[in-house]
């Protein structure tokens, strides 16, 4: 048999136990192109001028790159491993080292780049979808084109002939390194042999799942001025991180076999042939890849609370606007801009309804029911406070009370207050002692005059006029006015804001509509999830590729002991049950993790980002399993090939 014979018969070969590495290659490569063509298109113009996402996706391009160039060279990993025992017979043979890595290395230029070919017109076709997606996301008004660009394929093509070339580099220490005996057993040596359960191991298991544990436990009370300053804050996140993930990688090393063999040791060792399948092999399995299960599962839980917290910001657009606007489609500050306003609908027959504050500006004292530990560089407790009637806020407050209401949740992590307690009022020339009577969470005035999420104050009328009378004047130097307008009919919305826009305004840069200030806040992070969102897609498909190449060596490996248990008188169904359920551990598992890493990640700080956390986040949850779904569920396929074919 000829050199090129024989390298087409392995191609072949290998095309057909390999495919999911040669779509992985295909995937990465596309994926790539797609998205630098992104960076020299000019239909992005629009996009990288109007939210700066420019610079956003060059950086991007080099996250990808780094996720690409990792996982093909780990893949490779894997793939020159299993032909170990192939490289070791062409030795046997006669064959040199030098000679076996060129045959190696035209089979892999041959793959590599037939690959990189397909994925460069997958990406070409694809890019056009990826800019109408951007365009969606960021709400920007542009056409998405399909145009060629001669830089984004000359920047790939270098950027993939580097990473071949390490993956040549590596193949060629790996046979230089090897013996002819060794190569026979790189597989084995990969696989833990079962053994008896150590009181060391046991101890590692244990100690995972305490980590974990108090990382999550510390994550909850993160901002809960369980820590006074930001030394403490810095260093409790820097303790959770590490907590975190050594806890992960001792889960894996011990606590998956210290669990399982509990499991046994309650069946006192008797283990249907479902079980035996299923938890026999992760037992130990789990353990020999702690490190690579670790970073996998850390990885996703960045990923999925990354796509989460942006979502989240996204997701909480408009209802983050209502607060802009006091709760308004549109908000104004001066008499003359509010009656320029109503004349403009007035004239275009558009009803609305009104809302009118007289608003001031107190200094309140709140020492006596702030209750926050967090050391700050400011008086806390004099607080610089809009004040409003009951009248305007449509409620009922006793004379000698008063209500907050609209404090943002983020300094509220900060500033904690009580529920109830006795503030002060400072005016220019006296004091008013009031009793605070609880927190609400209607934004009733405008975003000025809260400052991006101070409370207001609501108070008696009586009391409303007194206080005006006594004002600093120092605090009160801008406006006094507050006028919101909602519009009763929704379809009249977009013409009532187009008004809006056109009017030449007295106070236009302080003026505010919801649908601009929802579109402004869409704006700004639709780039951001995009970009994330694209990242974790490429991480989740390399990962699954990963975790598939894995059970494919352990299929392999298996084969044997299905052909024994068939002959034992176990029918295929039995096996394939066994299999299932030892899929569901290898992909579950790290999963479940990931997924609780990013919950609690998430939970500890998603006020920073919007003002909704589960519906974006189980959102994001969901979608990410369904798609990691799919490799246990084609692995679990290949397992079933693998029985069929343990008698034939």
């Amino acid at each position: 048999m000829s050199v090129n014979s024989l390298i087409l018969r392995n191609l072949k070969k290998n095309l057909r136990n390999y495919y999911l590495y040669v779509f992985a290659l295909i995937f990465s490569s596309g994926l790539y192109f797609a998205f630098v063509t992104l960076q020299y298109d000019k239909s992005m113009d629009p996009v990288e001028g109007s939210v700066k996402g420019g610079a956003a996706i060059a950086t991007a391009s080099v996250l990808l790159l780094f996720i690409v160039a990792v996982f093909l060279m780990y893949a490779n990993t894997i793939f020159i491993k299993q032909r170990s025992k192939e490289i070791g017979l062409f030795q046997l043979i006669g064959m040199t080292k030098n000679r076996i890595f060129t045959i190696l290395s035209a089979e892999n230029a041959i793959l590599y780049f037939g690959s990189l070919v397909f994925g460069i017109v997958l990406g070409f076709i694809s890019s056009k979808l990826l800019i109408m997606v951007m365009f969606k996301a960021t709400g920007v008004e542009g056409i998405a084109s399909l145009n060629f660009s001669s830089r984004a394929l000359l920047q790939t093509v270098i950027v993939f002939l580097c990473i071949y070339l390490l993956i040549m580099l590596m193949n060629l220490l790996f046979i230089k390194r090897q013996t002819i005996l060794s190569l026979f057993h790189v597989k084995s040596k990969t696989e833990l042999s079962a053994r008896k359960l150590s009181v060391f191991q046991v101890i590692i298991g244990i100690c995972g799942i305490v980590l974990i544990a108090v990382g999550y436990l510390v994550s909850g009370k993160l901002f809960d001025g369980d820590f006074s300053s930001m030394i403490e804050l810095f260093g409790a996140m820097f303790f959770i991180l590490f907590s975190v993930i050594l806890g992960t990688y001792l889960f894996y090393k011990g606590s998956v076999a210290f669990i399982v063999s509990l499991i046994r040791k309650q069946k006192d060792g008797y283990l249907n042939i479902k079980q035996v399948l299923s938890l026999s092999t992760i037992m130990f399995r789990m353990k020999s890849n702690a490190t690579l299960l670790t970073i996998i599962t850390t990885v996703s839980a960045l990923a999925i609370a990354l796509l989460s917290l942006s979502y989240i910001t996204y997701y909480s657009a408009e209802k983050m606007a209502y607060n802009y606007t006091g709760g308004a489609d549109f908000s104004l500050l001066t008499e003359k801009d509010a009656e320029t306003f109503r004349q403009a609908m007035d004239d275009n027959d558009i009803a609305y309804a009104e809302d009118k504050a007289e608003v001031y500006t107190v200094q309140l004292d709140i020492e006596n029911i702030l209750q926050t530990e967090l050391e700050l560089n400011f008086n806390a407790s004099m607080m610089d406070t809009a004040v409003i009637s009951e009248k305007a806020a449509g409620q009922d407050v006793e004379p000698d009370e008063v209500k907050l209401t609209g404090y943002n949740e983020l300094l509220q992590r900060f500033m904690s207050l009580k529920d109830e307690g006795d503030v002060v009022v400072h005016g220019q020339e006296s004091e008013t002692d009031l009793h605070y009577t609880g927190m609400e969470d209607e934004y009733p005035i405008s975003n000025y005059y809260t400052m991006g999420g101070l409370p207001t104050m609501i108070v008696d009328d009586t009391l409303f006029q007194e206080l005006k009378q006594d004002i600093n004047p120092d605090l009160n130097q801008g406006y006094h006015w507050y006028f919101g307008y909602t519009i009763e009919d929704d379809e009249q919305l977009e013409k009532a804001n187009d008004l809006f826009q056109g009017l030449d305004l007295e106070a236009k840069e302080v003026s505010e509509s919801r649908i601009d200030a929802a579109q402004s806040q869409k704006s700004s992070m639709g780039l951001t999830l995009f970009i994330v969102g694209f990242l974790g897609l490429t991480f989740l498909i390399t990962s699954g590729c990963i975790l598939y190449f894995k059970q494919m060596d352990e299929a392999e490996s298996e084969k044997p002991n299905y052909t024994i248990l068939r002959k034992l008188g176990f029918t295929t169904a039995d096996l394939r049950s066994g299999i299932q359920r030892k899929q569901l551990f290898n992909f579950g598992i790290p999963l479940v993790i990931g997924l609780l890493h990013s919950y609690f990640a998430v939970r500890s700080g998603w006020f920073l980002f919007g003002s909704v956390m589960l519906t974006p986040m189980i959102i994001v949850m969901v979608i990410y399993t369904v798609l990691y779904s799919i490799f246990g569920i084609l692995s679990v396929v290949h397992y079933n090939k693998v029985i069929k074919q343990s008698l034939s």
